[in-house]
């Protein structure tokens, strides 16, 4: 129970405190409950997307999958092929989370609708986002999050 707890704690701490940086392998998710930091494969093109994280048996702890869009759009999730239960977490264009669905069933090929204005799209282990406190409104933080037009909302400095 302690070290369950511990890890938990440090999962919040900032992440100055681990000296990790903005970084493309990295996602920082931010919000009022505090900060943490995913260790991330980036899905940053149509075939990439397109796998996704499926037939995969299992996914460190602290890790998981950044879908990054040419541009905001609809964007829908299935579980086809994919063995783990994830949260999804969609972002619009300037990092801040629009949407979260907790523990999507594996091999479920029900679409899972993120919005209709979403560009960033992080998968994590499920139940990961309600341990943290992960929400509608927190913000992501990544290289690849804003733009000249649409500035993120926490951006890499």
């Amino acid at each position: 129970m302690k070290t369950a707890l511990l890890a938990a704690l440090l999962a919040a701490l900032p992440l100055a405190a681990f000296g990790a940086e903005c970084a493309p392998d990295r996602v920082t998710v931010a919000g009022d409950w505090g900060q943490a930091g995913f260790a991330v494969e980036l899905a940053d093109d149509a075939a990439e997307r397109a796998l996704g994280l499926m037939h995969r048996e299992e996914m460190p702890r602290m890790a998981g999958m950044l879908f990054v869009y040419d541009e905001p759009g609809p964007v829908s999730f299935w579980m086809r092929n994919t063995l783990i239960p994830l949260d999804i977490i969609f972002a619009r264009a300037d990092g801040t989370i629009g949407r979260v669905h907790s523990r999507a069933r594996p091999l479920d090929e029900t679409p899972i609708p993120g919005g209709d204005d979403i560009q960033y799209v992080l998968e994590i282990n499920g139940g990961m986002a309600a341990r943290l406190g992960i929400s509608e409104g927190d913000t992501l933080r990544h290289p690849a999050i804003g733009s000249d037009e649409v500035p993120a909302a926490d951006p890499c400095d």
